[in-house]
């Protein structure tokens, strides 16, 4: 499993990791029940807190990604990939009024919001 850590992004890096793992189980990198590694392990490879560490674990946990299990690991949950997927898209969704509601308030047109995206998902064109 490989995580990669930015000292540049603006993100902190519990949600960096948060989000890497997320991703991994969503696209099929990692499957239902396979291991993580344990949180002290995982804090060594990436030469992070450990505090850190079960920050994003128990975020991932809370969002259904990963399970505990006391005495043997954490694991990926057996959760279908499509919950996953419809559980984040709803987060998205949530974000994206937000942004909309926003750009309505300061008059922005949706070409420009449209735009806007583009880059911001780094499409630039």
């Amino acid at each position: 499993m490989d995580i990669i850590i930015s000292n540049s992004s603006g993100k902190p890096i519990y949600e960096q990791i948060t989000s890497q793992i997320k991703n991994l189980v969503i696209t099929g990198e990692l499957k239902p029940g396979d291991p993580l590694p344990s949180i002290r392990v995982l804090a060594k490879e990436l030469r992070i807190s450990v505090i850190t560490t079960k920050r994003a674990y128990e975020d991932l946990e809370r969002d259904g990604f990963i399970v505990s299990v006391p005495g043997k690991g954490t694991f990926v949950a057996d959760q279908s990939i499509e919950m996953l997927r419809e559980r984040q898209l709803k987060i998205v969704e949530e974000h994206l009024q937000t942004g909309v509601d926003a750009a309505k308030m300061a008059g922005i047109s949706l070409d420009e919001l449209v735009e806007m995206l583009g880059i911001l998902y780094g499409e630039e064109e």
